[in-house]
């Protein structure tokens, strides 16, 4: 894994209509198995074969799974030579001890884990409420997981071991019914040219490096069944580079979901940073990796494991907050060298699974909530209800949810006691639900023991469209608006040049309060050195600015206008404005100059 980055919630909404899916209308009509479709204001994918519309959908509703970081690193678990070695994640171990090549790769006779069960695994997995499990088929050692013609550095022709772990887990999952995935690290310092530590691993791949790993991907996608998602990581190849392994890839298994560190924007979900969750919203497939400890993925021997009723509460938090942001949740386990699991490991997972048996119809198959920040926690949506995770009760002990005044809904309940119901309260379009009349409510938790009381769930039962008003910027008293970007929902590119290379911004996005039908636009911004246009989109339609070019010194504010008209049966209750690249845009693609605000004279 690379370094972890840190981010924070920001609040997300969303309108009535096709929010659903998260997938245009065009999408939901094509072919099954033919390559989804994105919205136009949104990044459009790689052309060639890729995920279906249902594929996406199947893979963003499974919301929870497991990370396995297995090697000879976890043979060594975070030692050497009676040292602690502690610079670093401890599946880095060749690196930051550092340690000689042939001393590291002398491991691989003692590589013995008779105690991998993966039938085991993948039933802890199950217990744990997991629906998918990812392992290390490669990582930045080079060593291999799974036997691979290209090299005999691998578990089956040079270890005593002489069993392939990855068809091993491939064949468990299928039993189980878990979906199954390899991570697989470009950057491998056991092979020729590619053996030299790069801080952030942003190492180039070579051209060697790059026929390798094409070579070892059509072998993992031809030999191991069906491959549900390829964990990339790290390295900084070129975009050719990154092309050529996703094109590899969906050449064999069009459906398999590609992490976003393939880089260059080729991936088909986005990859938040190590154990990091968003800073803002985000529209397209993603998913937050997560570690037991931050410092480490695989095995360390000598780690503190200690709180364990805290170590569950913490990931059922981390699940919650990133289920209800619309993302995907995978946690690592890191086995010992034996190939057994740690216990402390295995406890958190049955713990969360303990929650997730009461609660986790609010977690799979869910979307992202649809309100700004919540005060007392977080919300999904389902097909047929709203739910509420309370996470700090109110003290007067009712929870305010703004903008449902036109949503029909049911009685309200604790998710796994629909027995005791409760009326909701209106306020105009505010709802008012009081939890002191749901028998059984916990009012705490009794010593950080019970998981049962960690953050309950409410249910709100839709009984028609679900239809969310969104925060909106209301206009001046003479019906003009100036806005800025600090105002806007920003959307980033994510996974661009390597790890370091920062996410840029290809979307701004206003609601307003707009009850003129017509309305003159002025965007003022700071020029790029080339001809540039940018995409302005009102209630979903779209008129383009041409913008000037840059003059020679100091940047000079310019401004262009147009005119705009309001569709209010389109966008009823707001008026949304994007700010985007010309459409249809790729992957990557970021605003061409830097905003500095919108102004709108109604006419």
């Amino acid at each position: 894994m690379g370094k972890g980055v840190k981010g924070k919630r920001a609040g997300f909404w969303l309108l009535a209509g096709m929010a659903w899916c998260g997938l245009s209308p065009l999408a939901a009509a094509t072919d099954t198995t033919a390559p989804a479709q994105r919205p136009l204001d949104q990044p459009q994918l790689p052309s060639g074969p890729g995920p279906s519309a249902q594929t996406i959908k199947a893979w963003q509703d499974r919301k929870f799974g497991m990370f396995i970081h297995f090697g000879l690193y976890s043979l060594a678990g975070g030692t050497w030579n009676g040292k602690r070695v502690d610079n670093g994640y401890s599946e880095q171990i060749l690196a930051n001890a550092p340690i000689p090549p042939k001393d590291y790769e002398a491991l691989a006779a003692r590589f013995d884990p008779v105690h991998f069960d993966a039938d085991a695994i993948v039933a802890l997995a199950k217990a744990a409420g997991m629906k998918f499990i990812v392992i290390t088929a490669k990582h930045h050692d080079g060593f291999n997981l799974f036997q691979t013609a290209q090299t005999p550095y691998n578990v089956v022709d040079d270890t005593p071991y002489h069993k392939d772990i990855v068809k091993q887990l491939a064949e468990a999952c299928a039993r189980g019914g878990l979906k199954f995935g390899v991570y697989y690290s470009t950057i491998d310092w056991h092979h020729p040219g590619g053996n030299t530590y790069i801080e952030s691993n942003s190492n180039p791949i070579t051209a060697g490096q790059e026929a390798f790993n094409v070579a070892q991907l059509k072998e993992l996608m031809g030999h191991y069944g069906p491959i549900s998602e390829i964990w990339f990581d790290m390295g900084k190849p070129t975009p050719a580079q990154s092309a050529h392994f996703a094109q590899t890839v969906h050449a064999l298994q069009p459906q398999t979901m590609i992490s976003g560190r393939v880089w260059n924007y080729y991936g088909d979900f986005a990859v938040m940073g190590d154990n990091a969750e968003p800073s803002v919203a985000i529209e397209l497939p993603w998913q937050t990796p997560a570690s037991m400890f931050p410092e480490t993925w695989g095995y360390r021997s000598w780690q503190q494991r200690t709180d364990l009723p805290g170590k569950i509460r913490e990931n059922i938090a981390r699940l919650v907050r990133v289920v209800s942001g619309g993302g995907n949740y995978i946690l690592n386990i890191g086995p010992e060298g034996d190939g057994s699991v740690v216990p402390y490991e295995a406890q958190v997972l049955r713990g969360i699974g303990a929650w997730l048996k009461r609660n986790g119809g609010a977690i799979y198959g869910t979307r992202k909530q649809p309100f700004a920040a919540l005060d007392f926690g977080y919300a999904t949506v389902g097909q047929h209800a709203i739910y509420l995770f309370v996470d700090k009760l109110p003290p007067d002990h009712r929870l305010h949810l703004h903008g449902l005044g036109d949503t029909a809904l049911g009685r309200a309940y604790r998710l796994g006691s629909p027995q005791s119901t409760v009326a909701v309260q209106r306020d105009g379009d505010d709802l008012i639900i009081s939890l002191d009349q749901l028998a059984g409510w916990p009012m705490k938790d009794a010593g950080g023991t019970d998981v049962d009381s960690f953050m309950p769930v409410v249910v709100l039962p839709l009984e028609g469209p679900l239809h969310v008003l969104p925060p909106t910027i209301a206009a001046a008293s003479n019906g003009r608006f100036h806005l800025l970007p600090t105002q806007a929902e920003h959307y980033l590119n994510y996974n661009g040049e390597g790890y370091e290379a920062p996410d840029t911004l290809y979307k701004l996005s206003w609601q307003l309060d707009a009850p003129a039908r017509s309305y003159t636009l002025t965007l003022h911004y700071l020029p790029a050195a080339s001809s540039a246009e940018v995409d302005v989109w009102v209630d979903g339609q779209h008129h383009r600015l041409k913008l000037a070019v840059a003059a020679t010194g100091k940047p000079q504010e310019a401004s262009a206008t147009i005119t705009v008209q309001r569709d209010p049966a389109a966008h009823p209750h707001a008026m949304p404005l994007e700010l985007t690249p010309p459409a249809p845009f790729e992957q990557g693609t970021p605003l061409p100059v830097k905003v500095q605000s919108v102004d709108l004279a109604p006419q």
